[in-house]
């Protein structure tokens, strides 16, 4: 072959090597890619619906919208399924079951009021029913129930159980999702023992309890774990806290609930607990009362190590009710209405208003005292002192106070219509100078409207709107009795307020602080049932409230104390004349003797 020959055929020979290559090689490195290609996992969520299930059939279609694009994502409820609406108080749990079944879930676990019937049921009945009807597996890994007659047969000995069985709880569960297994357990708050009944379930430290479960998961290779919990995102470490559980090394996604935070995006954890750097864990949380979706996609390489995440919480108010979901919940939707026009057994001896402004410096509920307002703190400082009998003091925010009352016997729905969110109360250790800060906050918007304006109980207080904000509160006062004595700024002080004001609702920085500081406990009630339970028991069935003069604002004038009282009149003009002249011929008489001394002094 000579030279030229020998040219063309290389030159032939490099163009197919070439082709080949083109065609090959990405070919290999595609099929390379496919085998280490990482794996995403599609999570839906949410927590603490609290019978709240008329927003349910929104739900459903919320749902089905992700599963039509997600057809794998997983679906779970972090707790809290019981107590909140008249639904709760007629069907024990059976109503908010019809929709979840609607809605295929993959697990939830216990939130702490489902053991809110214990001590009335001796034991947990309704919620054996609401488990053994349910059309999904329950995860729990720090509860025992074998000391409840109703639950203990309800609990499988087993964990890594892949194929669980609908209405039956175990420790945790294996799901396989695209040929990738999926470790999740569960987690309940310790505290359930002192802000629900539990009576013989009782519950073990939740950090041991997941470092057991995840050195399970990862002994059987298992390298994908889901924790679902209800500790609080950042709620008390002693009793839980999904910000600390993330430290637990294994821990891939935490999907939480009890502390009803709202993440509008997932947050990761990716130091342990000496400050090191691990495997990021993703926090989600979906805020309450069925409002929202949360949403979560998880990138996961080929070692099972988180990364990448999306996530993102859907509101539900913007979707359309499942036509299914509305014709299953119609009967129980039939009967609450019938309850809700039920008379408590307390009468109103006047209309009780729950008035608005139309112009700063009118009278309202968001801006001054009230009698209603009265009332619901009396009501919230009486039912806490009934747990916790340090409680000391009651703050209402007056744009959680939404209807008035009227006279004549009053409705289950009029007690519902004044406190519709079903809200939390909760206990709050306070020092007075902490409380004082709240209270700048309080009528940092006077005489304008505030929905952060507080109602009090336990305590009176003056500020002057005419004052700096920041600088308006003037006098703090304990009730003691039939007296008042001066709240001392460096004491610490028990107050009890609702979970939305503790978590630093309507721009609460203190209570922020005090919640992050875990100082906040939930006492495992709902603010209208406090409300109506107090009117019927406490004040006998007639209510009657008046305004006190718990809150007055001095708009400029300066009180002086007459008795030990703060809100005493301003100085009588015709005194303070007479102190002035005095003052005045005071300065002159020294001034004069001043320089007839020093004139003797020169003469000699």
């Amino acid at each position: 072959m000579n030279t030229a020959m020998f040219g063309k055929f290389a030159g032939i020979m490099t163009v197919l090597v070439m082709i080949i290559s083109f065609i090959f090689v990405p070919v290999a490195f595609a099929a390379d890619d496919a085998d280490t290609e990482d794996f995403t996992l599609s999570i839906m969520h949410m927590n603490d619906t609290h019978a709240h299930v008329e927003p349910m059939t929104r739900m459903v279609t919320a749902i089905n919208e992700v599963r039509e694009v997600k057809p794998d994502a997983l679906l779970f409820h972090a707790g809290d399924v019981f107590s909140g609406t008249m639904y709760f108080n007629a069907f024990n749990g059976q109503a908010d079951l019809a929709m979840m079944n609607l809605m295929n879930f993959d697990a939830m676990v216990f939130g702490n009021h489902e053991f809110d019937l214990g001590d009335r049921e001796d034991g947990h009945k309704s919620l054996s029913e609401f488990v053994k009807k349910a059309h999904f597996p329950f995860v729990s890994s720090n509860i025992d129930f074998s000391g409840d007659a109703f639950m203990k047969d309800l609990v499988r000995d087993e964990t890594l159980v892949d194929e669980p069985d609908n209405g039956e709880i175990y420790s945790s569960i294996i799901k396989e999702v695209d040929g990738e297994q999926i470790g999740i357990f569960g987690l309940t708050t310790e505290d359930t023992k002192d802000i629900a009944s539990p009576v013989n379930v009782t519950f073990s430290d939740y950090k041991n309890a997941a470092e057991e479960a995840v050195q399970e998961f990862e002994d059987e290779g298992i390298n994908k774990i889901i924790a679902l919990t209800h500790i609080g995102y950042d709620s008390n470490p002693v009793v839980g806290n999904d910000l600390l559980l993330a430290e637990v090394d294994g821990i891939d996604v935490i999907v939480g609930g009890h502390s009803h935070t709202q993440l509008d995006e997932p947050v990761v954890v990716d130091r342990d607990e000496k400050g090191e750097v691990k495997d990021p864990t993703v926090i989600v949380q979906a805020f309450q009362y069925a409002e929202y979706l949360g949403t979560l996609d998880v990138n996961f390489d080929e070692d099972g190590v988180v990364v990448d995440h999306t996530g993102e919480l859907l509101e539900v108010a913007d979707k359309e009710a499942d036509p299914e979901a509305v014709e299953v919940l119609q009967p129980y939707a039939d009967e609450v209405d019938e309850i809700m026009t039920e008379e408590t057994g307390a009468e109103a001896l006047k209309d009780l208003p729950n008035p608005r402004q139309d112009n700063p410096g009118e009278d309202s509920v968001r801006a001054t005292e009230t009698a209603l307002g009265n009332l619901v703190t009396d009501a919230m400082l009486a039912k806490a002192k009934e747990k916790f009998s340090d409680t000391e003091i009651a703050l209402q925010n007056g744009g959680g106070i939404r209807e008035a009352i009227l006279k004549g016997p009053i409705t289950v729905g009029e007690v519902i219509s004044v406190l519709p969110f079903g809200n939390n109360p909760v206990i709050v250790d306070l020092t007075g100078a902490e409380l004082k800060q709240a209270l700048e906050h309080s009528v940092s918007q006077e005489p304008a409207e505030s929905g952060g304006f507080l109602h009090v109980a336990g305590m009176r207080y003056t500020y002057d709107s005419t004052k700096e904000v920041g600088s308006r509160i003037k006098s703090m006062e304990m009730k003691q009795g039939d007296d008042y004595q001066p709240i001392d700024e460096g004491k610490t002080y028990l107050i009890t307020t609702n979970g939305f004001t503790a978590q630093g609702g309507d721009g609460f920085d203190v209570f922020a602080k005090a919640y992050a500081d875990g100082r906040v406990k939930d006492i495992g009630e709902i603010d209208w049932e406090q409300l109506r339970d107090y009117m019927v028991e406490d004040l006998n069935g007639q209510v009657d409230p008046e305004i006190e003069d718990r809150i007055t604002d001095l708009k400029g004038e300066t009180p002086i104390k007459e008795d030990g009282n703060p809100n005493g009149s301003e100085l009588p003009k015709t005194a303070t004349n007479m102190f002035s002249l005095i003052l005045i011929g005071s300065i002159l008489v020294v001034a004069g003797g001043t320089v007839l001394f020093l004139r003797k002094k020169k003469v000699r």
